[in-house]
C-alpha cells in the first residue's frame, strides 16, 4: 500500500476505491459504500482483517460522516470527484462497526500504523470520523429538587 500521509484517502487503495465510486453509476455509489463498510464490520474478531478491505472501510465511513452534523466535508483530490446521494441513516452504524473492527486487533492496518510515529495520530482521526457517526449525548440540563 502506497501511503502518503494518515489521512482518510491519502493512500493508493482509497484512491483507487474514490475513482470506483466515481466511475460506478449515481444509483450504485451508496451500495459500494455499503458493501465496503459491511465486509469489514462482519469480518469476525478472530480473523485477520486485510488492510485494503479496512482501509476501504475507513474511506467509505469518512464519506458517510461527511454527510453527518459536524461531519468533515471531503475536500482532498483523492476522494470522490462524483457526487455523491444523500446517504441512508442506517450507514452511519454500520460504519461505527466497520471503524471499530479497523482498529480492533487482528486488523493489519491497525497493526501497520501502530508500528509507526504516526500510529496515535492515526487511532486520534479514526476516532474522531467515529464520534461524528456515534456522537455521545452529553449531560442534560442540571435539575434541582426542593425537598420541602
Amino acid at each position: 500500500m502506497g501511503t502518503w500521509d494518515i489521512g482518510h484517502f491519502d493512500n493508493d487503495t482509497a484512491a483507487d476505491y474514490c475513482g470506483a465510486l466515481d466511475e460506478a453509476p449515481p444509483g450504485e455509489r451508496e451500495g459500494l459504500l455499503r458493501h465496503a463498510l459491511t465486509l469489514t464490520a462482519e469480518a469476525g474478531a478472530e480473523d485477520y482483517l486485510d488492510s485494503d478491505e479496512a482501509v476501504r472501510a475507513l474511506a467509505a465511513a469518512a464519506l458517510v460522516a461527511a454527510q453527518c452534523p459536524g461531519g468533515e466535508p471531503v475536500t482532498t483530490a483523492y476522494g470522490p470527484g462524483e457526487p455523491l446521494p444523500v446517504l441512508a441513516a442506517d450507514l452511519r452504524p454500520l460504519a461505527v462497526a466497520a471503524l471499530d473492527r479497523t482498529v480492533a486487533e487482528e486488523s493489519e492496518l491497525a497493526e501497520l500504523w501502530d508500528e509507526t510515529e504516526d500510529g496515535p495520530a492515526w487511532r486520534r482521526a479514526v476516532q474522531a470520523l467515529r464520534d461524528v457517526l456515534a456522537p455521545v449525548a452529553g449531560p442534560g440540563p442540571e435539575v434541582t429538587v426542593d425537598a420541602s
